[in-house]
């Protein structure tokens, strides 16, 4: 049976005056210092010790189940047209969410269940444990972006390697989509990029550059750090099995 995740969400929000009840799950360089868990939680628990795992062309393996990517941070760099949605998201208790009824997030949307990363040396990809249990490719083949590109909830990424870094460049991503629990908005020019970086066996160091001259004042820059499960199994999430929220939170909309 589904869990209702954003019920909760909502009823905890509306309880809350303060507005960092509706923080983005995100370690921000404007707010808290990269490795941080959620507000007030401290560090979390570092990973497993270890060598970084090779692929067999000597770049870092990044596969591996990994704990969701928390953090706590401030509102982005928001121009004044976006600052104003965000206020009125907030005013409803998030209600409009998309992932409360099982649509996709958009990256680069936290959340608080589990990522696997699946690597070869041409590709890596991204499976989600919650929600619709989406995916992302990482094309790292050399390729670049189609011309002729289409806007879809997760956009087209494609990768290269700096060093030991993992640098994915995505674009192409659909303008509803809310890729922050905020919703903040984002418009066609819109350009992510984000780095991976596994710093030893069982700790990943991740960076986020949300680019939006439509809808941002500058780049947004977020720090996020993830830890490995070394004895877990990606479990079964059906988000339209049983899904009450959609009523919920209609009814707080109108």
């Amino acid at each position: 049976m589904r869990k209702s995740f954003s019920i909760l969400i909502v009823m905890g929000a509306m309880s809350l005056a303060s507005s960092t009840a509706f923080a983005q799950d995100q370690a921000s360089t404007l707010g808290a210092p990269p490795g941080r868990g959620r507000a007030g939680r401290g560090a979390r628990p570092a990973g497993p010790p270890g060598p970084v795992p090779r692929l067999s062309d000597g770049h870092p393996d990044l596969s591996g189940i990994w704990n969701g990517f928390g953090g706590s941070g401030a509102d982005g760099p928001m121009q004044p047209w976006a600052a104003k949605i965000v206020a009125d998201h907030r005013a409803k208790g998030g209600a409009e969410d998309f992932e409360a009824r099982c649509l996709p997030g958009g990256p680069p949307r936290a959340a608080p269940y589990h990522t696997s990363l699946f690597s070869t040396p041409k590709l890596v990809l991204m499976l989600f444990e919650g929600n619709t249990h989406m995916y992302r490719q990482f094309f790292v083949d050399g390729s670049s972006h189609p011309k002729d590109l289409k806007p879809t909830w997760y956009g087209d990424s494609r990768a290269h390697w700096d060093g030991d870094t993992l640098v994915v460049d995505t674009v192409g991503l659909y303008e509803k989509s809310w890729y922050d629990f905020g919703g903040t908005p984002h418009t066609k020019q819109m350009h992510l990029i984000e780095t991976f970086h596994r710093r030893d066996f069982g700790n990943l160091e991740m960076t986020v550059t949300i680019d939006d001259p439509g809808a941002l004042t500058k780049p947004w820059v977020i720090n996020r750090t993830s830890t490995l499960e070394t004895n877990f199994e990606m479990t079964e999430y059906v988000c339209n099995e049983n899904n009450q929220d959609p009523a919920h939170l209609d009814a707080i909309i109108k």
